[in-house]
């Protein structure tokens, strides 16, 4: 199919809009993606109840979804180059909603240790059937979406963690309160499936979708979408099946700089996730009520954030100001804010510390704009794979941040040193994008 500029001037009337469908539907399955990773936070002290966990037992099946996770970045970022968003995104909704689903059966295994060992196993493989998630959407986003909309886009879906934490948080916790920890598992899974059906249903690649007018079409191309989705060529697929494209990705200076810079972002989204509400409850002394409130406002705020870092960006391009300045502008501007952490430290009233964890959230959602980066830079025919090495760094993270900030608590005794590690993080962000990026642009992958 041709697509000319001719057709986009003079059918603009007829331009269809259905990227913004697309984009709802990626945002649903990303909200539902980040509730089913909470759902073991929410049910987690029912289940210790009911089967005598112990701290650490619980921490080991908390651990098993991240390593899995992290592992698994590298064979998705393959599988979505080799066949697809589509087809890949479909299969991992569905086994990523199967073990959660299949969650609700531990009870029948009898013994703690036995409920602890298929935890463990489901967490683990729950963690590697999510893998392909936003290395999908990132993919999908290059094929739907011109490069002037892409932030707004990207921005969007990945506030979906935020909307998560706002709107399933408290309704998990009224299922497990009102009908047990067990209908938690059961109503994600189901929905969850249900979701894979209509990913199924709705998604194509704009160039064969049947509610794509030409003018849309066009609209997109022209603007740098990848309309046709994965396209192999001989020398692409000899390329995709070693480590040639790995290493040609880990050795440009650009992608490198937004890798690492995405797992000093992720520190911060991995405090918020682990030991923001214990600081909360420890060493500001709240109860766990106040502590469970309190925590949604900086989600709220993430979420707003990225919303407006996205709009933002995409503001300064059609304004005429290049990709690199657009896509820098929010980021370093966000995680200069985000830094003002560290001032938690030096205050004493509760709703100051809850005022600046809001603004460093806020800061955080604004510039949170990796994954347009990832579509604005990655190789057109590794797409995939560059977004899952990008998400292989920033869940990293998940790994080092509890870790670094137990032992730093533990020595301390203190949230002090902890806090002080979360706003480094933000500034190693900034060191990242001004020093080590420099002008972002898209990698062409050489034939070697």
């Amino acid at each position: 199919m041709e697509i000319s500029r001719t057709a986009a001037a003079g059918d603009v009337a007829k331009r269809t809009k259905v990227r913004y469908v697309i984009l709802l539907l990626i945002f649903v399955i990303t909200t539902f993606n980040y509730a089913d990773r909470a759902t073991l936070s929410v049910t987690g002290s029912a289940m210790r109840s009911e089967f005598g966990f112990d701290a650490i037992r619980m921490g080991y099946i908390f651990s098993a979804f991240s390593w899995a996770y992290v592992l698994s970045q590298l064979p998705a970022g393959w599988l979505l180059d080799r066949f697809g968003a589509r087809r890949v995104y479909a299969a991992s909704i569905f086994l990523w909603s199967l073990f959660t689903l299949l969650q609700s059966t531990v009870g029948l295994l009898g013994s703690a240790a036995a409920a602890v060992t298929g935890l463990f196993v489901l967490r683990f493989v729950m963690g590697a059937a999510e893998a392909p998630a936003f290395p999908a959407n990132a993919k999908v986003v290059a094929s739907w979406f011109p490069t002037k909309e892409r932030g707004t886009a990207s921005a969007i879906f990945n506030s979906a963690q935020y909307f998560a934490a706002v709107v399933f948080t408290p309704l998990m916790a009224w299922v497990t309160h009102a009908f047990g920890w067990h209908h938690v598992y059961i109503v994600m899974g189901l929905a969850g499936l249900l979701l894979a059906i209509t990913w199924l249903n709705v998604m194509k690649n704009p160039a064969d979708h049947p509610g794509v007018s030409k003018a849309e079409l066009a609209y997109i191309a022209d603007g740098g979408g990848v309309v046709h989705g994965h396209q192999r060529s001989n020398a692409a697929q000899q390329n995709r099946a070693g480590w040639n494209v790995i290493r040609q990705l880990l050795s440009n200076r650009m992608l490198l700089g937004v890798y690492v810079a995405q797992y000093c972002i992720n520190v911060l989204t991995y405090f918020f996730l682990t030991w923001f509400p214990i600081y909360l409850v420890q060493a500001r002394g709240m109860t766990i009520l106040q502590a469970g409130l309190v925590a949604s406002l900086p989600a709220i705020c993430g979420f707003l954030g990225g919303v407006l870092g996205g709009i933002l960006s995409d503001g300064m391009i059609r304004k005429g100001h290049s990709l690199t300045v657009a896509r820098k502008v929010p980021i370093v501007g966000g995680m200069l804010l985000s830094a003002c952490i560290v001032i938690c430290n030096y205050v004493t009233t509760d709703w100051m510390v809850v005022a600046l964890m809001s603004l460093a959230f806020f800061g955080k959602g604004l510039g949170a704009l990796g994954w347009a980066v990832v579509a604005d830079t990655s190789p057109r025919e590794a797409i995939g794979l560059s977004g899952s090495i990008f998400n292989m760094f920033g869940n990293i993270a998940g790994i080092v941040t509890p870790i670094v900030i137990g032992y730093l608590v533990a020595k301390t005794g203190s949230f002090n040193g902890a806090l002080a590690f979360v706003g480094i993080n933000a500034l190693a962000t900034v060191f990242c994008y001004l020093v080590i990026v420099k002008d972002i642009k898209r990698v062409e992958l050489r034939a070697e």
